[in-house]
């Protein structure tokens, strides 16, 4: 298949599908970390009808994100989450036959459309907690399974218990899951959006 990986820098998923003979692409507005010979560093909104198979978008969540309800009604924030909301809407109805769209949970979902099933990365093999929502068009549910039985092997590992990290003032003592606890600056919201190499391994083993 002819797979387009929008708003992805890090190539995990696109990797994963190259893995398995797919002629696999990465876009974004960033540069790769991976193989730029098959990245295409863009608007992944030019590219939609340049004729692809299948197409797994992770659009920012930053505005739309129920993470995020907190700053919900501060000034301009209605505009950039109506933007957000526009962004996600153009992937969902792009002339693709096969799509994925992930995303933390969030009001794209009723919005634009409901998501279609929940996950998480220790689902597969990553023991990160981290609520995961999948838009699926023409694509199966991921399978997952918490034991060996008769029909399926297990993919679930332990289940991530929360740890204390070092914070100030209210924050003191709480405990936080790694992936919530990460700092600010301009890399952290790079590092919170890189995917996981076992949902995306399961991806293209299940999908491709």
């Amino acid at each position: 298949m002819r797979v387009i990986v929008g708003c992805e820098f890090s190539q995990i998923v696109t990797q994963a599908f190259r893995d398995k003979g797919h002629e696999a692409y990465s876009c974004d507005l960033l540069p790769t970390e991976g193989n730029p010979e098959w990245h295409i560093q863009c608007d992944v909104l030019d590219i939609l009808n340049d004729g692809w198979d299948l197409g797994i978008f992770h659009p920012p969540c930053t505005y739309i994100s129920y993470a995020g309800t907190a700053w919900w009604n501060e000034p301009g924030r209605v505009f950039k989450r109506l933007e957000a909301l526009n962004f996600f809407a153009k992937l969902w109805e792009a002339p693709i036959d096969k799509i994925c769209i992930e995303n933390p949970k969030g009001c794209a979902s009723p919005a634009i459309a409901k998501y279609s099933q929940e996950i998480q990365p220790f689902y597969f093999g990553d023991k990160i907690h981290k609520p995961t929502w999948l838009w699926l068009k023409n694509l199966p549910l991921l399978i997952h399974s918490e034991t060996n039985n008769l029909f399926d092997i297990k993919t679930h590992c332990e289940f991530p218990e929360p740890e204390y990290f070092q914070f100030s003032g209210k924050q003191k003592g709480r405990k936080r899951y790694q992936i919530d606890a990460m700092r600010g600056g301009k890399e952290r919201s790079k590092n919170r959006s890189r995917f996981y190499a076992g949902i995306a391994e399961a991806m293209a083993e299940q999908w491709g």
